[in-house]
């Protein structure tokens, strides 16, 4: 899988794209992952990516050529090609705009083989480059970040270890949070006694149904709790998807 992020501050992302099951990956090639200065396609002495928005308003907002240009120069396209390259490529928009990020979309994304990220920032980017030149638009949440580099890391993050061969045992993600449509269950591991605090005696009794049945239990009492919308509450646990 193939990953080409577009930013202002390609800096961000120089230590999380090493560490972790996200660095193993890159180093194996099982993603590779390519950070792009929007300020290395714009014009001018200044490199300037932003200008004041029409209608007035506080802030600046990203100007369009420095976005097409860097976008459609590293992918191999040119400006007349915009619909061949999207039809090749998902060209995504971190913005606050967008739809909310979640396990569905991840894995919907895990399954393309190049995926094209570009971050927001200031006031936002100048819209036509969401009408011309994206096909989608995401939000991680609903709250403001000051830009879209770290909106675009939890996308990376979520996407990539869903790629085959990320995840050493990829039956753990089975049991995941989100992907059964409900959050998951309480962990323990040693000691079983902890400062008198014990861990529930079903778990060490060596009876895997009751285990299982404890575990399907606490994840419904979980997301009841704190997700009581999640689908997996109304059927029974199997519409995660």
């Amino acid at each position: 899988m193939r990953i080409d992020v577009f930013t202002i501050f390609p800096a961000i992302f120089a230590s999380p794209l090493q560490e972790g099951l996200l660095g193993k990956a890159v180093r194996g090639g099982i993603v590779e992952i390519r950070v792009h200065d929007i300020r290395d396609y714009a014009e001018g002495k200044h490199r300037q990516v932003d200008d004041a928005p029409f209608g007035g308003g506080p802030g600046m907002v990203v100007k369009p050529e420095p976005v097409f240009t860097a976008v459609t120069a590293t992918l191999g396209y040119s400006m007349d090609e915009l619909e061949a390259l999207k039809e090749k490529v998902r060209v995504i928009m971190l913005t606050p705009r967008g739809r909310r990020m979640d396990q569905q979309m991840a894995a919907e994304l895990a399954a393309q083989p190049h995926i094209a990220l570009i971050c927001g920032r200031y006031e936002g980017v100048d819209e036509r480059v969401m009408e011309h030149l994206c096909t989608d638009a995401l939000s991680v949440g609903d709250y403001v970040l000051s830009g879209g580099e770290f909106a675009a890391l939890v996308v990376i993050e979520a996407v990539t270890r869903l790629v085959p061969g990320v995840v050493g045992n990829e039956e753990s993600l089975a049991d995941e949070s989100f992907s059964q449509g409900l959050l998951e269950y309480p962990q323990y591991t040693r000691p079983a006694d902890y400062r008198g605090w014990r861990v529930p005696e079903v778990l060490v009794s060596g009876d895997h149904e009751a285990v299982d049945s404890w575990r399907r239990e606490r994840a419904r009492e979980w997301t009841m709790k704190m997700r009581p919308e999640m689908p997996g509450l109304t059927g029974g646990g199997d519409e995660g998807d």
